[in-house]
Order: structure tokens, then sequence, then C-alpha cells
């Protein structure tokens, strides 16, 4: 269905005064552009009508009563790894028996485990496999994701990885978004891992996906802050733009560098300092805070909280992977946003839809609801968003609409139904 109208919504345009150019901080990031009751008209796939009351009833085919629910954009995912092979699940056990994550990694698991059945797979099993994990991702509200390579960590599977990133991008009513990470580990089978990245892997996908951006594991155990600089700095000659997974167990001095390089955003933060977060605030970084790991990790938190009054840039994401977040839910992710790093639930929708887009650079087509942008959008099953951090593990939304098409509906009838 490619035209239709929702009327008798709380709708969240996320449409506020704030600046249009970047993410928003401080108090711009709770005010949620509220239409009290509202609707909203769909034409050709995008956002053709926004407004209080009701619309003029001239050629309108199709009209959704949304019965006072929330009406809000479809949520940004602006960090996943979910195009991968094989299972996690024995490790999953080790974890629960007392085996930390980094004892596991350095067993030869964890990462190391999926690179190896990715390695093995097709192009066409991972690009099914992803689709059907897009598909449940839609169904929870996401509209736009983000998704990542780095189970491959040789020039071969990384760019087969891309491949499929790409392919499931033109099959997926979604915005994909792909992001390389070809230094998520170091392969301990390959002395000159590093050198190899740098100087064959980051060219070859260079070549093939200009412009994309290049993102690291900097951690102990994984890539160190002088390796991930150099890499970094062979990335930006190349024409990348900078990601970087940092502080998540471990403040090694990678978040400043990063900031100075002029990332786009900076990982994890679980372990950020307080002179790192004084200088997040004062740049265009954004801070991506992943609770979804936190929940399956260790009970680790990134200071939301702390960040946000500081006056960083934060956006939330789901992390989907199948070791550390083997969750499809941005919902979740808000619960625990609001739960555990002490942000309102406003400025998690904010966190987990406009300023998350702003990581990815699709602000101005998607995250709000505006006349011209894509119609991403999701009705919750309540009156009151403030039930996305309240509520969880619940049956998601009662519609999702990605780019103009239903993708998801789950209890909502039309006019012409109810008569």
């Amino acid at each position: 269905m490619a035209d239709f109208t929702i009327i008798n919504a709380r709708i969240l345009t996320l449409a506020n005064k704030a600046p249009a150019d970047g993410p928003r901080r401080g108090d711009a990031m709770a005010d949620l552009g509220v239409i009290e009751k509202g609707f909203v008209t769909i034409q050709d796939g995008l956002i053709q009508a926004v407004g209080s009351g009701l619309p003029a009833e001239e050629g309108i085919d199709d009209v959704f009563d949304a019965d006072g629910c929330v009406l809000m954009p479809c949520f940004v995912d602006p960090h996943s790894h979910a195009c991968w092979a094989g299972s996690r699940i024995d490790e999953f056990e080790k974890a629960q028996a007392g085996q930390s994550y980094l004892e596991i990694l350095n067993e030869g698991g964890g990462i190391m485990s999926t690179v190896r059945a990715v390695r093995a797979a097709s192009e066409e099993d991972l690009v099914a496999m992803l689709m059907r994990r897009l598909s449940s991702m839609a169904a929870l509200g996401s509209g736009t994701v983000e998704v990542k390579s780095g189970y491959g960590l040789d020039t071969e599977t990384e760019l087969k990885m891309l491949r499929a990133i790409h392919a499931a991008s033109q099959e997926s009513v979604q915005l994909l978004v792909g992001t390389f990470l070809g230094a998520h580990a170091i392969d301990p089978e390959v002395p000159d891992f590093v050198d190899r990245i740098i100087s064959e892997c980051l060219p070859a996908v260079c070549d093939e996906f200009p412009g994309i951006a290049c993102d690291a594991y900097c951690e102990k155990g994984a890539w160190s802050v002088a390796e991930t600089t150099r890499l970094f700095e062979a990335a930006l000659q190349q024409g990348c733009s900078l990601r970087v997974h940092t502080d998540q167990f471990n403040s090694l001095g990678m978040t400043q560098i990063a900031i100075d390089m002029g990332a786009l955003s900076v990982d994890h933060l679980e372990a950020i300092s307080d002179a790192d977060i004084q200088r997040l605030a004062k740049s265009e970084t954004v801070g991506v805070l992943l609770p979804c790991s936190g929940f399956s990790l260790d009970d680790r938190y990134a200071p939301g909280r702390d960040l946000i009054d500081a006056g960083c840039a934060v956006a939330i994401a789901s992390n989907y992977n199948p070791g550390s977040a083997p969750t499809p839910s941005m919902a979740f992710a808000i619960s625990l946003a609001v739960r555990r790093m002490k942000m309102t639930c406003a400025e998690a929708i904010t966190a987990a839809t406009y300023n998350a887009a702003c990581v990815l650079g699709v602000q101005e087509s998607t995250a709000t609801i505006e006349v011209g942008k894509r119609a991403d959008l999701q009705l919750l099953d309540t009156s009151d968003e403030r039930e996305l951090a309240y509520e969880f593990a619940n049956a998601g939304p009662l519609l999702v609409a990605v780019n103009g098409r239903i993708v998801h509906a789950r209890a909502i009838a039309t006019e012409e139904e109810e008569s």
C-alpha cells in the first residue's frame, strides 16, 4: 500500500526548533515536536501532509484511525552487526558459567568463532540471513539500519560481507548503511595481520565502496590505540569517515584521539573518563551508547545522564550481534537507556531517531515526520510514548510503514473495515 492517511494520532514529529544541521543536545533532546491529535498522509512512499485535526477528505483512499495512539518516526539503528553466520549459544552457556567476554575471546571464541562461520558461508547465505534479521528489526520499528562487516578479517571475506550488505540494501525496503570493520579483532593465525588490513584490505574495500565509514574495535585483546590510529590515518587518506568502538571495558585513550581526528562517533563508552566526557561535549562527534551489551555481558552502562548534562550529542543503538547483544529491539535499548543510563524517555527517543540518523548522515531523508521525507513511521500500542521505557518485551508496534510500505500490521483496522 503506497497511499494512505493515519488520523487521530498523537504525533511525535521530532521536528523541533533545534538546529537542523546536526545532532541535538541538552534540552533540545527532550523536545519531541508533539501534535496532540493530528494526521499524516503518505503518498508514493513520502510524507505528503502533516497537521492537527483531520485532513480534507478529497483524494483519501485508505484511512487508519489511530484512536489516540502515538505515531512516531521509525527507529534509526546506527550500530549493528546484523550480518553474520553461525551460532554462539555454546559461548552463552560458558558466560553463564562464569567466563568473561575477554576470556572467551582469548580462547578463540567470541568474534573469531563467528569469523570462521562467515568465512565458510556463501554471499547468498549471508544475504538471506541478513534479510531475515532485517525483517525482525522492521517489525520492531527500525526503518534505517547500519550494518558492519568485521566477521571476515581478510580481504576476500570482508568484501563478501560488504557485498552481501549492499545486496540486502537493494532488496530491503529499509534504508541500510554499510560500515567497514576489518579491525574488529586480531586474527592470531596471521602474524602481520594489522599491516595486511591497513595495506591490503582497506584499499580494496575503498576501491569497491568509496567513501565508506571505517570502524575499529580498540580494546585490550583487540586493536591497540597505536594500531587503530595507524588504520584511521590511512582511512582518512582513502576518503573514509571514521567510527570507533572505544572505552567498552577500559579507557585506553582512543576516545580523545578519535575526537581529534574528527570521528563521526565514538561507540560504547562504558568506561569513558570524566575528561573525555568534556572533550566529547566540545566536539561534533556523537557518543553512541549500546545498553543492550551491558545487559547481556556485565551490567555496565555508559553514563548517559552525565554525557547529556555535559552537552554531548548522544545516540543509542541495538548493537545487534551474535555475542554481546543478541537482540534486534531498539525499544529494548530505549528501556535500558532510561532504566540504567538515567536518560528520560524523550531523550532516548531523540537518541534512537534523529540523533542516530545524524551519525549515519541520513537526517535529511528520515527520522522526523515532515513533508517530503520518507514515510518511515511506527504506530505504538499506547497513547503515552513513555511506555516505550516503562514496558519491555511487549508485542511491539501496532503498525510499521517503511518508505510508505506497510511492513508490519498487528491490530489496526481501516475505516472501511470498521464500517
